[in-house]
């Protein structure tokens, strides 16, 4: 009778050690089908947060984490540092019809910072010329694609506060803001759009209405061009004008 026990206490022992390594071994596999759903979670967020800039051949992508938001109550300081920090003034605007090379004014220097800053983050490199209205000016700094307003989103919604200065006004070749004209009475900036007086007299209707912060110092036959490429009924060309700026100094 002992030997008969002892055998079925052993046959139940190896049914539970089974058991347990069964249970084991599916713990285990769950474990990794979780791990490996995590993974593919975090590459799909990587992805969801590097924008692709959209230029012919041109392989490259804003990664959204390292980008910084600004809320209004925090612009002032923000962008006071970042401009003692960035101190260059010569950009570069590349287009299909040529470059265009502009000198931004020190004494400018909230919307010079603002400007120098999304260069480097690659935000313009995502827009275009959108609004073009010759004989008057051409507009960048916007476009109808994703990647812009996603960019838009994570810099933040702030206003740039006037800086206008009475030596700085609307000649042919002026770069100055643009700025949003509801509930606006202190004339603030956007951030992101800017524009370049291309009439030969001028636009001098604008004087302390928008901030001129800079100027353009050579390429202004490559600004003519694009004020006469063709437009809809809302001045956005019908083939778009994408651009690339760069920091140079």
């Amino acid at each position: 009778m002992s030997s008969r026990y002892s055998f079925i206490f052993i046959f139940i022992l190896l049914i539970h050690l089974s058991c347990e390594d069964t249970k084991s071994d599916s713990t285990k596999i769950e474990k990794q089908k979780i791990e490996a759903q995590k993974e593919k979670e975090r590459k799909r967020d990587s992805l969801l947060n590097a924008v692709k800039i959209p230029k012919g051949g041109n392989n490259l992508s804003v990664n959204l984490d390292s980008i910084e938001t600004i809320q209004q109550e925090q612009l002032i300081p923000f962008l006071t540092q970042y401009g003692k920090e960035n101190p260059e003034t010569l950009i570069e605007i590349s287009t299909s019809f040529g470059d265009i090379r502009v000198k931004l004014y020190e004494n400018t220097p909230l919307h010079r910072a603002n400007f120098i800053r999304l260069a480097k983050i690659g935000y313009f490199d995502t827009s275009f010329f959108h609004r073009v209205a010759n004989n008057f000016v051409v507009q960048g700094g916007n476009s109808d694609i994703q990647e812009t307003h996603k960019i838009r989103h994570k810099v933040g919604s702030y206003l740039i506060p006037n800086e206008f200065k009475a030596s700085y006004t609307h000649k042919r070749g002026a770069f100055s803001a643009a700025k949003y004209s509801e509930q606006n009475v202190s004339k603030a900036s956007s951030p992101f759009e800017f524009f370049i007086v291309q009439s030969k007299r001028g636009a001098h209707h604008l004087d302390n209405d928008h901030t001129v912060f800079g100027e353009v110092i050579s390429g202004m036959n490559v600004v003519d061009k694009i004020a006469k490429v063709e437009v809809d009924q809302s001045e956005w060309p019908k083939k778009n004008i994408m651009l690339k700026v760069k920091v140079i100094r």
